[in-house]
C-alpha cells in the first residue's frame, strides 16, 4: 500500500509517536478499569508529560519537513494521501496548541475524571463544579487558538468530526426535533411500544449476566484472541491497535437489557477497530476515520441488529439458558422490552425515539458554555429545565441529570453531536445495504461474519484514508441526511 519512498520514510518515524499514543490509550483503559482511585495524581502528571512529549516529536523540525516534502510528491496513491492528510492536519492542530496548555487539559482531565466520579456517587455537583469551570475555560482558550470562522464551537466540533460546523447540527436537530416528537407521540398513543416493562424491575445476578455477555458475542465472533470484555463505570471502548481492541459494560443487577446492549454497542465499535486493513496498522490512518463514523457502527449492531425482532428470537435460549426468568416470556415480550419507549433521564438507557433529544440538549448547553452565555452553578437548573421540555421528566438528582455523563470530565466539548450523527449513518448504512442485501434474513440465519464483511468493505477496512465526508461519498452516495433515521423509525414503530 506504501510504496512513495518519502511516505516509507514517514512511517518508519511515526513508530514512536504511535507507541506513545499505544502507552496512554492503555493507561486511558486502566484508568478507567483498574487503577487504584489514589494513583490519579500520578497519572494525571505522567500522562500530561507524555501529551507534550508526543507533540514534541510531531512538531520535530525533521518530521514536519518530511510531511510537507511527502505534500509535494507527485503520484500518491489513496493510502499515501491519507497518511499526508492526516498527519498534516495534526501537524497544523498541535502547531495551534501550545504545550502549556495540553499539559494543562491533560492533568486537570485526569483530576476531573475521578472527582467526577465521586461526585456522581455522593450526588454532590459542588465536588466537580471547579473541574468543570476549569475546563470550560480551558476550551474556549483551545477554540481561540484553533480558530473559527463563526463560533468557538466550531473549531472543537471538528476535532471529533471533520469538517462539521455547528449550523450543520443545528440544521440537523432542525428536521429532527419536530418528526422525532410527531413519532413518539404516534407511538406514544398506539402505547404498543409504550409502556412499563416487568422486565426493566426484575433482578439478575452478575455472574450470569456476564455468561450471557459472553455468549452473545460468542454468536457474533468476537475474536478473543484480539480482543477483551471489562467492566467500568461508563462502558467505552479502546482501541490499543489492530490485534488489541478491548470493550466494557457495567452490571447494575436488575434491567439486564442495559448490560446486555452496551456490550452490543461496544462490540460494533471494536468490529470497527479490528476490521480495519492490517496493512494500516501503526499507521497514522490506522484508526477509525472519525466518532460520528465510529458511531454509526456501534449503533447499526445495538439497534438495528440487536434490537430487532430476528436477533431477539436467535438470543431468546441463550437468555433462558442463564437468567431463567425470561423462559415465561415470549419473543414478542422481549422484542417489545427492548424497543420498549419510555423517556428516560440517563442518555445511555434512552431508547432509539427520545435518545437524539438528549443529544440536542448536550449540543445547546456546550455552545452556552462556550459562548459564556452561563456560569457553571447554573447549568444543572438549566439542564433540569431544558429535560422536562423535551422528554417530560425533571431531574430529582445531579446524578440522574448534569453528573451522568463522563465526557466533560474529560475535557471533551464537541463530541455528543457524534452521537446522533451515527444514529443518522447508521440508517442511511441499512437503507444501502438492503437495496441489494436481505440483511434480516442475514440475521435470522445467524451469518454475523457476513454482515461484518459488508461493513468492512463498506467502511472498516479504508481506517482514516478518506474524510468522514468523503466516505460516505463514495461508498454510500451521500452525506449525512437524517431523513433515513426517521424513515427507519417510521417503519420499525409505526409499521
Amino acid at each position: 500500500m506504501f510504496e512513495n519512498e518519502v511516505v516509507k520514510e514517514i512511517l518508519n518515524k511515526y513508530r514512536r509517536i504511535w507507541s506513545i499514543g499505544h502507552a496512554m490509550g492503555l493507561m486511558g483503559w486502566d484508568n478507567e478499569t483498574y487503577m487504584p482511585p489514589k494513583g490519579s495524581e500520578e497519572r494525571g502528571y505522567a500522562f500530561a508529560e507524555l501529551s507534550t512529549l508526543l507533540q514534541e516529536l510531531l512538531l520535530s523540525d525533521s518530521f514536519v519537513q518530511l510531511v510537507e516534502k511527502a505534500k509535494n510528491q507527485n503520484n500518491l496513491n489513496d493510502y499515501e494521501k491519507g497518511v499526508v492528510r492526516v498527519l498534516d492536519r495534526e501537524i497544523s492542530i498541535f502547531k495551534k496548541l501550545p504545550p502549556s496548555l495540553i499539559y494543562e487539559i491533560s492533568k486537570t482531565s485526569e483530576e476531573a475524571f475521578h472527582a467526577w466520579k465521586v461526585a456522581r456517587e455522593k450526588n454532590d455537583f459542588s465536588i466537580f463544579a471547579p473541574y468543570l469551570e476549569k475546563i470550560i475555560k480551558l476550551n474556549i482558550e483551545k477554540a481561540e487558538k484553533l480558530g473559527y470562522e463563526e463560533e468557538p464551537y466550531d473549531a472543537l466540533l471538528d476535532l471529533f468530526e471533520e469538517g462539521l460546523r455547528a449550523r450543520d447540527v443545528v440544521s440537523i436537530f432542525s428536521y429532527l426535533r419536530p418528526n422525532l416528537k410527531r413519532l413518539l407521540d404516534k407511538v406514544i398513543s398506539q402505547r404498543y411500544f409504550y409502556f412499563e416493562p416487568e422486565l426493566e424491575k426484575i433482578k439478575y445476578e452478575k455472574e450470569k449476566m456476564e455468561k450471557v455477555n459472553i455468549e452473545i458475542l460468542n454468536l457474533l465472533q468476537y475474536p478473543w484472541d484480539r480482543a477483551r470484555l471489562d467492566v467500568s463505570p461508563h462502558p467505552f471502548t479502546q482501541g490499543l491497535g489492530i490485534n488489541d481492541v478491548r470493550i466494557t459494560t457495567r452490571y447494575e443487577g436488575y434491567d439486564f437489557k442495559r448490560s446486555l446492549f452496551s456490550v452490543i454497542h461496544e462490540f460494533g465499535h471494536a468490529t470497527y477497530e479490528l476490521q480495519i486493513d492490517e496493512n494500516l496498522k501503526m499507521t497514522p490512518i490506522g484508526g477509525g476515520v472519525s466518532l460520528g463514523i465510529h458511531e454509526s457502527q456501534s449503533r447499526f449492531w445495538e439497534n438495528i441488529i440487536g434490537r430487532s425482532y430476528q436477533f431477539t428470537s436467535i438470543i431468546k435460549s441463550i437468555l433462558d439458558k442463564n437468567l431463567e426468568f425470561t423462559k415465561k416470556y415470549t419473543d414478542e415480550d422481549l422484542f417489545r422490552y427492548f424497543a420498549s419507549v419510555k423517556p428516560s433521564l440517563i442518555r445511555t438507557e434512552a431508547d432509539e425515539l427520545t435518545y437524539n433529544f438528549h443529544i440536542l440538549l448536550r449540543f445547546e448547553l456546550e455552545r452556552l458554555m462556550l459562548k459564556g452565555e452561563t456560569k457553571v452553578n447554573e447549568l444543572p437548573e438549566i439542564w433540569n429545565q431544558n429535560m422536562e421540555e423535551l422528554i417530560g421528566i425533571r431531574p430529582k438528582t445531579f446524578s440522574e441529570g448534569i453528573l451522568q455523563d463522563v465526557h466533560w470530565s474529560h475535557g471533551d466539548l464537541g463530541y455528543f453531536p457524534t452521537y446522533t450523527l451515527g444514529n443518522i449513518v447508521a440508517a442511511q448504512i441499512r437503507e444501502f445495504l438492503m437495496k441489494n442485501t436481505p440483511l434480516y434474513d442475514l440475521i435470522n440465519e445467524k451469518r454475523f461474519n457476513d454482515i461484518k464483511e459488508k461493513l468492512r468493505n463498506l467502511i472498516h477496512k479504508y481506517g482514516s484514508t478518506y474524510k468522514p465526508k468523503e466516505l460516505l461519498l463514495m461508498k454510500i452516495g451521500e452525506v449525512y441526511n437524517p431523513e433515513y433515521l426517521i424513515k427507519y423509525l417510521t417503519e420499525k414503530y409505526l409499521k
